[in-house]
């Protein structure tokens, strides 16, 4: 199955996106992870990217439809995958549609989390994260064993540059600004499909699996 996940940052796209790709056993491809992965490796598309992020800026559509398209093509996408922030832009999204056409395998549902902004704004101004790239905690909502370090690798924990307040509002319009053409983009095919993203993990990963298209029932013998 290939699904897109759709929603602000912090909204929880990437809590439920490893939930559901366990479920399926499909990957999450992460237009964040994968970015900050090319920065940490110096690849001449993390450098660009880099100075976008550190600025708080979305980076431009032909850097993050390059970095996907490419992670797509790993064997481990062969029987689906969950995009968990791309497309972000409607450029974006004709982009993917174009190249998934060429091997005729359609998206099958877009999940849009609803969520509001000052939620957001408490989730990620308190995010913490492992510059060794070992995971996330949060100051009020999940702290780490020894508070302030990394469970893993003991690294002391730091905030992303565009987990700074300001940096979140500036994210935060651009998205509305991008967004508003997607869904239009998603509904207008008859894909897309709206969930509640506060609340309990596991009532939003339940509302989740209820918006997957069903299986037709198998032919009666």
């Amino acid at each position: 199955m290939r699904i897109v996940f759709l929603g602000p940052p912090g909204s929880g796209k990437g809590t439920q996106a490893k939930r559901l790709g366990q479920k399926l056993a499909v990957p999450q491809l992460s237009t964040g992870d994968l970015l900050r992965s090319a920065v940490r490796g110096g690849t001449e598309l993390g450098r660009e990217a880099k100075n976008y992020m550190d600025a708080g800026r979305l980076v431009p559509d032909h850097l993050v439809t390059q970095l996907i398209l490419n992670r797509m093509q790993q064997k481990d996408c062969a029987d689906g995958f969950i995009l968990d922030g791309f497309p972000r832009t409607k450029v974006q999204a004709e982009a993917l549609e174009k190249a998934l056409k060429v091997n005729r395998i359609p998206i099958d549902v877009v999940i849009d989390f609803d969520i509001a902004e000052k939620v957001l704004v408490e989730r990620l101004t308190g995010r913490r994260v492992c510059p060794n790239g070992h995971g996330e905690w949060h100051i009020k909502f999940r702290s780490s064993v020894l508070s302030g370090f990394c469970d893993v690798c003991r690294a002391l924990l730091i905030q992303r540059e565009d987990d700074q307040e300001s940096k979140i509002k500036t994210r935060m319009e651009q998205y509305r600004k991008d967004t508003e053409p997607l869904k239009k983009f998603y509904e207008a095919r008859k894909l897309l499909r709206r969930i509640g993203a506060t609340g309990n993990p596991a009532e939003i990963t339940a509302q989740i699996e209820a918006a997957l298209p069903q299986p037709p029932p198998a032919p009666a013998p």
